[in-house]
C-alpha cells in the first residue's frame, strides 16, 4: 500500500502534490477496517486524523509545517491522550479518559505527526505474547496463528500490517524489540531516561522506555530526534546533548567499527535457524573488514530471575493506586472500605497482572525483601558492571532478539515460566538501561520473521542507528 519507503519521500511525494495527504489517511483507515481482525488497534481517532490531515497539508504548502508532518503514526494504549481514552488494555481503565497528554506524544503532535489510533498491548504492558489484553490478543499479519510478541503488539502489528507509518511502545524488558522480531520491523528501546515517561502509565518505574516501531531504520532515526530531550516533569529525564540522529551511514567509518559478539547469548536454547542466519550477516560485515570479536557477559544467567523480581516489586507498588476508589472500575459488592478495595482489584485486574502484582509483594515482604529484592539490586549492578567492561572494547553488540521466531496463539499461556524465558535476550538491556535495536533480517523456514538485536552503551544511540544504517543497506542490497 505504501507507495514510499520512508518519511523523507513521503514528505517529498506530499511537497511534490503527487501524494494526497487526506487520500493517505483515509486509506490508512480503510486498511485499519480491513485489518480488523488482527485486533492491532484499541481505539481509532478517524475524523481527528482527517481533519489533521487538511490543516498538515495546507501547512506543507505554505512551507510552514514540522519536522514529521504527514507522518502517520499510532500510540500504545499506555500513553496518555487528552480527552481520549487511556485503558492500558485493562478492564480496571475501560472508561478512564485521560485528563492530559504525554510529553513524548505531545512532541509527535508538535511536529505536526497524525495520531490515527490507539494500539492494543498486553494490560498494564505485562506480556510477551498480547494474549493478555481485556480487548483480546492481537494476531500477527504475518501468519494470524501466531502471536505478535508483546507488551507491544497492537503497535508493531499496526506497523507490520501498514495500518501507519510509525508507532509508538513502550519497553520494560523487551516490549519494542521482542514484537518487532515477531513481525519483521524495526523497534527501538532507547537509553533509559532519554525520553520523558511523563504520561506513561507506569509498570516498573526505573525501567520503562518510550520507543518507536518503523519500517525503517531512517524513519526511527528521524522519530528520535523529535522524542529525545529533558523533561522537568520527568524526574528520571536525562539532560543530555540533543543530537542529530537522522544522517546517512558512511561507509568511510566503517572500517573503523568493533562489533562484540557476547557467547552467553548463543548458548543452548537458541533456534538453529536464527543462529544461522545471525553468523551469515556476521559474514557480511567481516567481508566488509569490519572487525567481529566474541566477547563475555558473565552474569547474563541472572537476567531474568533479577528482572522478574524487581520489575514484580515495582509494579506491586505501582499498581497500588488502582484502587477503586478515586478513579477507574469502582465494584458494586464492597461491603466496607476494605472490601471494595479487594473486590475493585480481582474484578478489575486481569490474572497476569494479579499474578505479578501478588509476586512482587512477596519480594518486598518482610523476611524476604533481603533474600530477594536487595540481592536483585546488586546483580542488576553487576549486570551493568559488564555492559560497562564490553563496551570499553567495543562500539556495538550483535545478538538475537528473541529464542525463537514467533510462537502459536495460546501455545505458551498455561506456562508463565516458558512465557518469561521470551525475553532471555532483552531484559539485560533494560537492567543496564542501555538502548537496544531489532532489525528485521530475514526469515526461517516457516515464513517468519527473525530478529537480531543491536546493543550500545548508554546515550550511544548514534552508533547503534549508524550500525543499523549499515545492516539496512546490506540487506537490501
Amino acid at each position: 500500500m505504501r507507495t514510499y519507503k520512508n518519511h523523507e519521500e513521503k514528505l517529498r511525494l506530499l511537497k511534490e502534490g503527487n501524494l494526497s495527504l487526506r487520500k493517505n489517511v483515509e486509506d490508512f483507515l480503510s486498511r485499519i477496517q480491513t485489518k480488523s481482525n488482527l485486533n492491532a488497534f484499541n481505539f481509532v481517532f478517524a475524523e481527528e486524523a482527517l481533519q489533521a490531515a487538511e490543516v498538515i497539508q495546507q501547512k506543507i504548502n505554505s512551507g510552514s509545517a514540522g519536522k514529521l508532518a504527514g507522518m502517520v503514526l499510532a500510540v500504545k494504549d499506555v500513553l496518555a491522550m487528552e480527552a481520549k481514552p487511556l485503558t492500558c488494555s485493562s478492564n480496571i481503565l475501560k472508561n478512564f479518559s485521560s485528563l492530559y497528554t504525554a510529553t513524548a506524544v505531545q512532541k509527535l503532535l508538535d511536529e505536526d505527526a497524525i495520531i490515527i489510533g490507539k494500539t492494543n498491548c498486553d494490560e498494564f504492558a505485562m506480556g510477551s505474547s498480547n494474549e493478555n489484553s481485556a480487548f483480546g490478543p492481537v494476531k500477527n499479519p504475518v501468519d494470524e496463528s501466531r502471536v505478535t510478541g508483546g507488551s507491544s503488539g497492537g503497535s508493531a502489528a499496526a506497523v507490520a500490517a501498514e495500518l501507519c507509518d510509525v508507532a509508538l511502545g513502550t519497553d520494560t524488558g523487551g516490549s519494542i524489540r521482542q514484537p518487532a522480531a515477531f513481525c519483521g520491523t524495526y523497534g527501538l528501546k532507547p537509553t533509559y531516561g532519554l525520553v520523558s515517561r511523563f504520561g506513561l502509565t507506569a509498570f516498573a518505574s526505573s525501567f520503562d522506555t518510550i520507543g518507536p516501531f518503523a519500517h525503517s531504520i531512517d524513519d526511527i532515526a528521524l522519530v528520535m530526534e523529535v522524542l529525545a530531550g529533558y523533561d522537568a516533569n520527568d524526574s528520571t529525564s536525562l539532560e543530555a546533548i540533543k543530537k542529530s540522529y537522522s544522517h546517512i551511514f558512511s561507509n568511510e567509518t566503517a572500517s573503523e567499527l568493533k562489533i562484540g559478539i557476547p557467547k552467553e547469548y548463543f548458548a543452548e536454547g537458541l533456534s538453529a535457524e536464527i543462529k544461522n542466519r545471525i553468523d551469515e550477516i556476521l559474514s557480511l560485515l567481516r567481508d566488509k573488514n569490519i572487525n567481529v570479536q566474541e566477547v563475555s557477559l558473565p552474569h547474563t544467567e541472572y537476567a531474568i530471575a533479577t528482572y522478574y523480581i524487581l520489575t514484580t516489586a515495582e509494579a506491586s507498588s505501582n499498581l497500588a493506586r488502582f484502587d477503586g476508589a478515586r478513579y477507574g472500575y469502582r465494584s458494586q459488592n464492597g461491603t466496607s472500605l476494605a472490601n471494595m478495595y479487594q473486590s475493585s482489584r480481582s474484578e478489575g485486574f486481569g490474572k497476569e497482572v494479579k499474578r505479578r502484582i501478588m509476586l512482587g509483594t512477596y519480594v518486598l515482604s518482610s523476611g524476604y525483601y533481603d533474600a530477594y529484592y536487595r540481592k536483585a539490586q546488586q546483580v542488576r549492578r553487576k549486570i551493568k558492571e559488564d555492559f560497562t567492561n564490553v563496551f570499553a572494547g567495543v562500539d556495538v553488540l550483535i545478538t538475537p532478539t528473541t529464542p525463537t521466531t514467533a510462537f502459536k496463539l495460546g501455545e505458551k499461556t498455561t506456562d508463565p515460566l516458558e512465557m518469561y524465558l521470551s525475553d532471555i535476550y532483552t531484559t539485560s538491556a533494560n537492567l543496564a538501561g542501555i538502548p537496544g535495536l531489532n532489525i528485521p533480517v530475514g526469515k526461517d523456514s516457516q515464513n517468519l520473521p527473525i530478529g537480531m538485536q543491536l546493543l550500545a552503551n548508554q546515550s550511544n544511540e548514534e552508533k547503534l542507528l549508524q550500525v543499523g544504517f549499515l545492516l539496512q543497506e546490506l540487506l537490501t542490497s
